[in-house]
């Protein structure tokens, strides 16, 4: 196994192609987004209340595909689809009883623009700077349960909400090389900065059932909007395919 990948490894570094890049030909790649999906538990041992354990599971996938035209032989200008759905669930046992659980689900998807420009003239490895705008609109919902106390003072709390009218922006400036491995395909590596902004209004509902009998005691309603700012830095790897244009 370790033979193999020491060879995939030497036949990538030392498969380059020149590149030369014309007005009209066309770059469709994507950033290697990340597909997580995790699970793991853990025991909790409290002395009031004794021992529990913990579960959580979570899945998170982002897909950034991008396609551009060079509009002259080093400048490609372009546009790309965000999709991000992310889902987290955590749940407290007892004595092989659930008391508590809590499920976040997200999704994001949005649209963007950029502009790329490659720097000296051609080679295999091929520098660029890249600047990016990106937009679109996020939904958010909730769910969950509590069970707390015992006897005749036993109660349940449940919840749940949502996100109206999520709104996220952001913008980016980028320093990379793109790296030929082959005649139509290379390899991104970039750094750079991140501005974001988004924005939210999440309504929850709580309801309380005193007894645990099934009916409502108490509901409450809240309505809270969010707005914030993020300045970051960002460092990823990307794969661009190149496709010559029609000659005329």
């Amino acid at each position: 196994m370790r033979i193999c990948l020491l060879s995939a490894l030497f036949l990538l570094g030392s498969f380059s192609a020149i590149a030369q890049f014309s007005k009209g030909d066309k770059m469709i790649g994507a950033s290697v987004g990340s597909v997580v999906v995790n699970s793991g538990s853990s025991d909790i041992s409290v002395a009031q209340i004794g021992s529990n354990t913990s579960r959580i599971t979570n899945f998170n996938i982002n897909i950034n595909p991008s396609f551009g035209w060079f509009i002259s032989d080093k400048t490609v200008v372009g546009g790309a689809v965000i999709i991000n759905p992310y889902n987290n669930k955590t749940t407290y046992e007892q004595s092989g009883s659930t008391y508590q659980s809590d499920k976040n689900s997200n999704f994001s998807i949005g649209l963007g623009g950029f502009a790329r420009h490659y720097f000296g003239g051609s080679g295999s490895m091929m520098p660029f700077g890249q600047i990016g705008v990106n937009f679109g609109i996020n939904t958010l919902k909730t769910e969950g349960f509590f069970y707390g106390g015992s006897g005749s003072n036993a109660y349940k709390i449940s919840y749940d909400g949502e996100t109206n009218g999520g709104f996220f922006a952001n913008s980016t400036f980028q320093l990379g090389l793109t790296k030929m491995v082959g005649d139509y395909t290379g390899l991104d590596f970039y750094a750079g900065y991140n501005f974001s902004y988004n924005k939210n209004t999440f309504k929850r509902t709580t309801l309380r059932d005193n007894g645990n009998d099934g009916s409502v005691d108490e509901r409450s309603e809240n309505e809270t909007t969010t707005k914030f700012t993020n300045h970051g830095f960002i460092i990823g790897v990307g794969f661009q395919v190149f496709l010559k244009g029609k000659k005329k």
